[in-house]
């Protein structure tokens, strides 16, 4: 595990770095956070906060890949995947700050960008590393799905890529709660050296992704915590939505995913049950979505609704690793 702890701290230093440097950029480019006005109404004051510094998770994933990954396609593939959804982050907060439309990019443009992402990241799994198209289920060992594992991958992407960005809606949730998350992925990619799922893909470049991951959030939580000095935005969400796809993907833990990565999973449920719930009969089950909002309305600060949420990542990830060590190990 010293290989695991060298290169969270390491990402740690560079991220910590990186952020400082790019937070007068983004002030000076006037790269300005627009506040939804149907949101909470105490996240008025946070327009104009800084936005877009998952620039700086990008830029410390490439380095540190550079520099203690070793030069093989798992690592081009883990590093080249995050990217490309970090950049497509990039588009989406560019045009909400630059172009100053509040929405970013439309909604089928950024589906066919995930849809694009999604296609190359399994692909890239199934034929060039040799992950095939089984699934681990517990009590089961893997089993054969065919075609039928290409349409549970492409809902997986999409559910963890949008649920972290759903996440993000506070100081220092989303970066907290990934940082637990990335954590535990380190571990179970580590083990992975010694029992490799799928003998092809090189899981000391895994566990070296996920400790740098986790390292970035770290970092970014030094100026992301509340009172935020700096927000990721898309950039930032996407990027660790999409490392989290490729790490249960290559890892054979696409269902411990969901537990593992609960507390996305509920923040994009309640999201689901609101709407749904509004359509079919007119009335809200919770008093704001994603529902890290609605205990805000019940009159918690928002140090307190992200502590509870931080808690219950570790409670998750606990739970996930628990799972893996029983079932999949």
């Amino acid at each position: 595990m010293n290989h695991v702890l060298f290169s969270l701290i390491a990402a740690w230093i560079m991220g910590i770095v990186a952020v400082w440097a790019l937070i007068p950029l983004l002030v000076r480019l006037k790269f300005g956070q627009n506040i939804r006005g149907e949101g909470p109404k105490q996240h008025l004051k946070k327009s104009g906060t800084p936005t877009m510094g998952g620039i700086a998770f990008i830029v410390v994933l490439f380095l540190a890949m550079l520099l203690f990954g070793p030069y093989d396609e798992s690592t081009l593939i883990v590093t080249g995947i995050t990217i490309l959804y970090g950049l497509l982050g990039f588009c989406d907060d560019f045009i909400k700050t630059v172009k100053k439309r509040n929405l970013g990019l439309r909604a089928y443009q950024k589906m066919l960008g995930e849809i694009a992402i999604a296609a190359l990241l399994i692909y890239a799994a199934v034929e060039v590393l040799g992950r095939g198209t089984s699934l681990h289920i517990p009590g089961a060992g893997f089993v054969e799905l065919g075609i039928g594992y290409y349409v549970l991958a492409f809902v997986l992407i999409a559910g963890v890529t949008n649920g972290v960005n759903l996440n993000d809606g506070l100081d220092g949730l989303a970066a907290g709660v990934s940082f637990f998350v990335y954590l535990g992925y380190a571990m179970i990619a580590n083990w992975c050296v010694e029992h490799p799922p799928f003998p092809s893909v090189n899981y000391g470049t895994l566990t070296v992704f996920a400790a740098v991951m986790a390292g970035i959030c770290l970092a970014f939580l030094f100026f992301n915590h509340h009172p935020a000095k700096v927000f990721m935005g898309d950039t930032g969400s996407l990027f660790l939505g999409g490392g989290l796809a490729v790490l249960s993907i290559l890892t054979g833990t696409e269902l411990l995913l969901i537990v593992i990565g609960g507390v996305y999973v509920i923040e994009a449920l309640s999201v689901i049950i609101q709407v749904t719930s509004f359509k079919l009969t007119g009335k809200r089950v919770f008093r704001m979505t994603p529902i890290h909002h609605h205990f805000e309305q019940l009159g918690w600060k928002e140090t307190k609704v992200v502590v509870m949420f931080w808690l219950m990542a570790v409670v998750c990830v606990g739970l996930g690793l628990l799972l893996f060590f029983t079932f999949f190990a």
